[in-house]
């Protein structure tokens, strides 16, 4: 594997990727960015509920196995521990979900983009009554991948000069509605509490005639029903309805030859042009705070679908291969022998600014 900087590898592949960074990103991200100080002060209304009786928390006691459920109390997880068994999944990372989720939620830019993108999946067009007469649910599959491309492509074909220490960025790969051929259980109970509750504040908010349900983040499994996941109230402003309406097309720049195309306003466009380009550029190191170091379950998840494995983190990740035009180069050029760019490219909406 070879990059634009002359840096070289003996990767078996003989992949040759050119590393191209929009020009204008940092100008892009200033224009949209929020500030540090608003995600600071938006943290203070993110907050977790006691498993089993539901009270609201301050300090987390936060299950030691998955870190993705808290409870109030020993008692209150001992009396828990029979229904969360089955759901708990050991997580590498110290904090589990939480903290990379709590930051993507209370960033209005991102959940924006990703509150549009559900509106087109969950079919809030189509079904005026979703949201408020029935709640609806949409799944977000996250995984954290190299915040650089190239050790992204390193990982991919197994390049064993690919550092141990990676940084890597948050990423919302799909985003999945309930119901659906992997989601027809009924909510539980304890969901669709959730959700009345919500749904009862906000009519109370005045903002009855906002459709309101609910968002799991979910992170790396093997089965589509092994994951630890977070849920989490989810309200779509009559600004995001009318920017899903409108359809207002994306503008996409290659970083390489400067030719700007247009892509269809859709979820996976959302996901593609948006959330990831956003999270990528370089000064959300340090004012989104999406980005940590990769765990050997991140990492694994990638080399797990160079080697063509079926497990559903890697389905996952192949579907996002295959519609974004980040990887369609690389995806062409991996067959021995073959020369092939992959540019980085950097995405705008030509009406970014509705959507947060």
């Amino acid at each position: 594997m070879e990059t634009d900087s002359g840096a070289s590898s003996a990767a078996s592949k003989g992949v040759r990727v050119v590393h191209a960074i929009y020009p204008e990103q940092d100008n892009l991200f200033r224009s949209i960015a929020v500030s540090s100080d608003v995600l600071k002060e938006n943290k203070k209304y993110f907050g977790v509920q006691c498993m089993q009786c539901g009270t609201e928390m301050k300090k987390l006691l936060k299950c030691a196995k998955c870190k993705s459920v808290w409870y109030c109390s020993k008692e209150c997880q001992k009396k828990n521990w029979s229904t969360h068994k089955p759901k708990c999944y050991a997580d590498e990372r110290s904090s589990g979900l939480y903290k990379l989720v709590r930051m993507f939620s209370v960033n209005p830019v991102l959940m924006g983009f990703l509150k549009c993108g559900i509106v087109f999946e969950c079919g809030l067009l189509d079904n005026p009554r979703v949201g408020f007469d029935t709640p609806f649910l949409a799944r977000v599959e996250i995984a954290i991948e190299p915040s650089d491309v190239i050790n992204f492509v390193g990982l991919y074909v197994n390049d064993p000069t690919v550092e141990e220490k990676l940084e890597g960025m948050l990423q919302a790969n799909a985003i999945t509605p309930w119901p659906s051929p992997t989601m027809q259980a009924p909510l539980t109970p304890k969901r669709l509490n959730t959700w009345r509750e919500a749904r009862a504040r906000y009519n109370a908010e005045g903002l009855a005639e906002d459709p309101v349900g609910l968002v799991e983040f979910i992170g790396h499994r093997c089965t589509a029903d092994s994951a630890n996941s977070m849920t989490i109230e989810l309200h779509i402003p009559k600004t995001t309805l009318f920017v899903a309406m409108t359809r207002a097309p994306f503008t996409s720049v290659s970083a390489i030859t400067g030719i700007q195309t247009k892509k269809p306003l859709s979820a996976a466009s959302c996901l593609e042009s948006v959330l990831r380009s956003y999270i990528a550029l370089q000064y959300l190191t340090i004012t989104l705070f999406l980005r940590t170091e990769m765990t050997e379950q991140d990492k694994e998840v990638i080399r797990a679908a160079g080697r063509n494995e079926d497990t559903f983190s890697v389905r996952i990740l192949k579907e996002k291969m295959e519609r974004e035009q980040l990887y369609a180069g690389f995806l062409q050029s991996i067959r021995p022998g073959v020369t092939s760019e992959c540019p980085h490219f950097r995405r705008f909406p030509d009406r970014l600014s509705e959507f947060a």
